[in-house]
């Protein structure tokens, strides 16, 4: 069997485990050692071992549990829920207010966890329930929680382009700065999205009665406001002694969980049973993800080394000669693709290792492919019939939402993604251009 052949056999038989319902990195890291003794002899046997060693002794990964952390942290302590709160109050008297106030909220949680499953979560709870009351549309709502819930894996810090870093052999610093203007800007498509959409149809997103603003005294506009301020003052801590080189990126992560337990004990919710809840799901979490990268290191290790990477390069440069851009952009197509049946870890696993490769051939800078990688991940958590955010928000939505409104609910926003990572493909500078102003000094 050629080198493309025996690729295409582990990558068929990691699909057809993967239908048997078996733990993803239990699938991958079972061919990737399989796969290795049948090619090479047993002495490649070690090579899990290997995988978990490079793991344990990759030093920025211990900002991982630390960020997991402080989203628990703030979802279980109400810190969150004050957040939403006092966007709603300062932005309701807009049509369309309460929804661009739950964005941004979700930008401001995004920042502090790196998970989409935490906003959705916050999302779900607190603002479903708001933006019904007031009246607005079903469809709407779950399209606005999980669109704005997936800029979790982009604003950093991302657990998602951590898992990308690792396994493209990139800087994580680089591809956290990386993300900060691209998931900006789909923040910012979102909410001009539900102001155009709102000012055509005032019904999708009404504003709020004078009656119940004035309801609402200055001094609890001003409590909430002091409330909603600690977030942000966290985040900002934790980026200004970065960028000042005072501490180190784990450093900053460490400061960052003391200073959100602190915030927690000033709000009297630092509770035995909260500290214990948010420490059990920030483990349980944290060694998915460990498990996850280390059979990923196995599996791309020797994927790589069988070159199906050349493969590729030789099938898109030397049989269809494709322009490099078209390259990236049929790239980012498969991503879409895999998106509907994959989830993002998965999509990551199975193309990392020869799509890298290419791009790094190509001339491309890895660093804005792994935004691009992670925007078309954003898209994959909404896309039909296996979108991760689909089957959580169904789980958390009210009963008169039903699975229909979910996925349609969801297609206006694809639609602005996919124009967010169009933009940034023809214009990398967008992903680039912070790594590079920080990181050339």
């Amino acid at each position: 069997m050629s080198h493309a052949q025996i690729a295409l056999f582990m990558f068929t038989t990691m699909l057809v485990l993967l239908a048997t319902g078996q733990r993803f990195f239990g699938v991958i890291g079972f061919v990737g050692i399989v796969s290795a003794i049948t090619l090479w002899g047993p002495e490649t046997a070690s090579m899990p071992f290997d995988a978990v060693i490079t793991t344990l002794n990759w030093y920025p990964l211990l900002t991982l549990p630390m960020f997991i952390f402080m989203g628990y942290m703030f979802a279980e302590t109400g810190i969150a829920s004050d957040l939403y709160r006092m966007f709603h109050v300062w932005s309701g008297r807009i049509p369309g207010g309460l929804a661009i106030g739950t964005i941004a909220m979700m930008i401001l949680i995004s920042a502090i966890n790196g998970l989409s499953v935490a906003g959705l979560a916050i999302g779900a709870t607190v603002a479903l329930p708001e933006m019904l009351r007031h009246g607005y549309d079903k469809r709407m709502v779950t399209g606005v929680i999980q669109a704005g819930s997936t800029l979790g894996i982009i604003v950093p810090p991302s657990v998602v382009l951590v898992l990308y870093g690792m396994i493209a052999r990139v800087p994580v610093g680089h591809l956290w700065f990386a993300g900060i203007l691209p998931g900006l800007l789909l923040g910012v498509l979102f909410i001009l999205y539900i102001l155009i959409r709102c000012a055509i149809n005032p019904k999708m997103g009404p504003a709020m009665s004078r009656e119940e603003l004035s309801a609402i005294s200055m001094k609890e506009r001003l409590r909430l406001l002091r409330a909603g301020v600690i977030p942000m003052l966290i985040f900002a801590v934790m980026t200004l002694l970065f960028l000042g080189g005072i501490t180190s990126l784990v450093e900053s992560s460490g400061i960052g969980m003391l200073t959100t337990i602190l915030a927690a004990w000033a709000k009297g919710k630092l509770t035995w049973k909260a500290l214990v809840t948010v420490a059990r799901k920030s483990l349980g979490v944290s060694c998915v993800f460990m498990w996850i990268i280390q059979s990923a290191l196995l599996f791309s290790t020797v994927f790589d080394g069988l070159g199906a990477g050349k493969a590729l390069e030789q099938l898109f440069l030397g049989q269809w000669h494709l322009s490099p851009l078209a390259i990236i952009a049929l790239m980012q197509a498969s991503f879409l693709l895999m998106g509907v049946f994959l989830d993002d870890t998965a999509m990551l696993v199975i193309v990392a290792p020869l799509y890298v490769p290419l791009v790094k051939k190509l001339g491309f800078d890895l660093v804005w492919y792994g935004v691009l990688y992670t925007i078309t991940c954003q898209i994959a958590y909404l896309t039909p019939p296996f979108g991760y955010n689909l089957f959580l928000m169904r789980s958390m939505a009210p009963p008169e939402i039903t699975l229909k409104d979910i996925y349609q609910s969801i297609f206006p926003f694809v639609l602005v993604m996919i124009l967010g990572l169009v933009v940034i493909m023809f214009i990398p500078e967008i992903a680039t251009y912070l790594p590079q102003k920080y990181f050339s000094k």
